[in-house]
């Protein structure tokens, strides 16, 4: 499921990894095919929701797709990325992320620390 605010063009995407409880691979492999579509329509920003896991203690989704993320953005196939922890106005990639997409400054985890949650700027 995802929802789209803002209009498409420069807008945010947000996608749920969570739904359907899928494994890990399952919930990476839709991220790819959700970060490549999301960029083909001309959206800026992905957020991703992804859990923290239910012990808390950092679920296997979030840990793999943060890691993946990381491989994307060394291959440069994404511009960067920030943790729902990091999303702060003080976060140079917060910043970045707000100027692609200034509707994200009214969005509910700026300043929350969450850590269910990722941005990706496409």
């Amino acid at each position: 499921m995802s929802r789209k605010s803002a209009g498409t063009q420069g807008g945010v995407r947000e996608i749920n990894l969570e739904t359907g409880m899928p494994y890990v691979d399952e919930a990476v492999r839709r991220l790819t095919y959700e970060i490549n579509n999301s960029s083909k329509l001309g959206y800026a920003v992905l957020k991703v929701i992804h859990g923290y896991g239910s012990s808390g203690a950092g679920g296997r989704i979030r840990v793999e797709v943060r890691r993946y993320l990381g491989r994307l953005q060394n291959q440069k196939k994404i511009k960067l990325f920030e943790t729902g922890e990091d999303f702060s106005i003080f976060s140079e990639n917060t910043r970045k992320i707000l100027s692609a997409c200034p509707s994200l400054r009214k969005d509910r985890d700026l300043e929350r620390h969450n850590n269910g949650v990722t941005f990706i700027l496409l």
